[in-house]
C-alpha cells in the first residue's frame, strides 16, 4: 500500500491530531484530539476524539446553532439530553440537537474513557475548544460562561455529578 495521495482525502493516524497538537487538555481536564478541522469542511462538519478520558465532563449547555453526535469507543458516559437521561457504552451513540440543553460525564474508571463527538455545523466550536486547551486550570464559573457565550452557546448548569 502507498501513502501517495490521489484525492483530496485526510488521514490522520491513531493518537494523532490533525493540527499536530500534542496532549491537548480542554482546560487540563478533558483530552483532546481533533481528527477533521472545520476548515477541511468549510465548516460543516468537526470531529475530535477525547481519549483516555478522567472521570466527569463539560458543564450542562446549549448550542445554539449546532448539533452534536457522541459515539463511546470505551468506557461508560452518562448523559442527559434535555430531560432524558441515558447511560453509554462502548457501540453506543447519542444525538443532542441544537437548542436543548445537554451534558455528558465519563463515569468510568480514570484513564478509561474515549469519545468521538461530530460538531455540525462547526460555526466557532474549533476556535472554542482549541482556545480552552491554551489554559492548563479550569477557570471561574464566571469565566467559563463567557467562553461558551463567545461562542454562541450557554452554560445553564455544572457538570454532571459523578459518584
Amino acid at each position: 500500500m502507498t501513502n501517495k495521495r490521489s484525492c483530496a482525502c485526510i488521514h490522520v493516524a491513531a493518537g494523532r491530531d490533525r493540527h499536530g497538537q500534542e496532549n491537548a487538555m480542554i482546560w487540563g481536564l478533558i483530552p483532546l484530539t481533533i481528527k477533521l478541522s472545520a476548515d477541511d469542511t468549510a465548516g460543516e462538519l468537526l470531529v475530535f476524539q477525547h481519549t483516555n478520558m478522567g472521570r466527569g465532563g463539560p458543564p450542562r449547555h446549549v448550542h445554539h446553532a449546532q448539533d452534536e453526535w457522541f459515539y463511546v469507543v470505551a468506557g461508560e458516559f452518562a448523559a442527559e439530553i434535555g430531560d432524558e437521561k441515558f447511560i453509554m457504552r462502548p457501540g453506543d451513540s447519542l444525538f443532542a440537537p441544537r437548542n436543548v440543553p445537554h451534558a455528558w460525564a465519563h463515569i468510568g474508571p480514570a484513564g478509561a474513557g474515549t469519545l468521538i463527538t461530530t460538531v455540525s455545523p462547526a460555526g466557532t466550536f474549533e476556535t472554542f475548544i482549541r482556545q480552552t486547551t491554551l489554559h492548563p486550570t479550569l477557570p471561574s464559573e464566571q469565566d467559563i460562561a463567557r467562553t461558551f457565550e463567545a461562542h454562541n452557546m450557554t452554560v445553564v448548569g455544572p457538570p454532571l455529578k459523578v459518584s
